[in-house]
């Protein structure tokens, strides 16, 4: 008990972070494809309306595993201005496939054509969370190339 205890005081520090506030943030109102329009848009415009918004607001979309794997949020930052996802900031176009949903889960397609004109295709799955205060809310729990 007390491990537990201590993993999560631990996990508590390291993101006091989240959520980025004054920018988009989970919401029961949301459903998954509203989730990766919401993140699409503010990464489309990285830097407004402060620096890093778009990349921000995907943090406050990622799930607490997600976060646990990726944050803290400056590393969040560095993960996504690194080469693997570079073509999601300030991308100049987004074509999303359908939506796939099965229950709390879901996955869509996303091909995006960054300033540069490179074009990167990424899998977005999103979960249902049922934890704490995110209990309800759909998220991202991971990106893939």
């Amino acid at each position: 008990m007390d491990k537990v205890l201590i993993t999560s005081s631990i996990h508590a520090m390291a993101q006091p972070d989240y959520p980025v506030p004054d920018l988009p943030a989970p919401d029961r109102k949301y459903g998954p494809e509203q989730v990766v329009e919401i993140q699409l848009e503010s990464l489309a415009d990285n830097d407004n309306p402060v620096e890093n918004a778009g990349i921000k607001t995907a943090y406050n979309f990622a799930s607490p595993a997600n976060r646990r794997a990726t944050g803290p949020l400056d590393r969040f930052i560095k993960m996504v201005e690194a080469p693997r996802y570079a073509p999601m900031v300030d991308h100049v176009e987004a074509r999303t496939d359908p939506l796939e949903q099965a229950g709390g889960q879901a996955e869509q397609q996303v091909t995006l054509t960054g300033p540069d004109g490179r074009t990167a295709t990424y899998q977005f799955r999103l979960s249902i969370c049922s934890e704490g205060s995110l209990n309800g809310c759909w998220l991202t729990d991971s990106v893939l190339d």
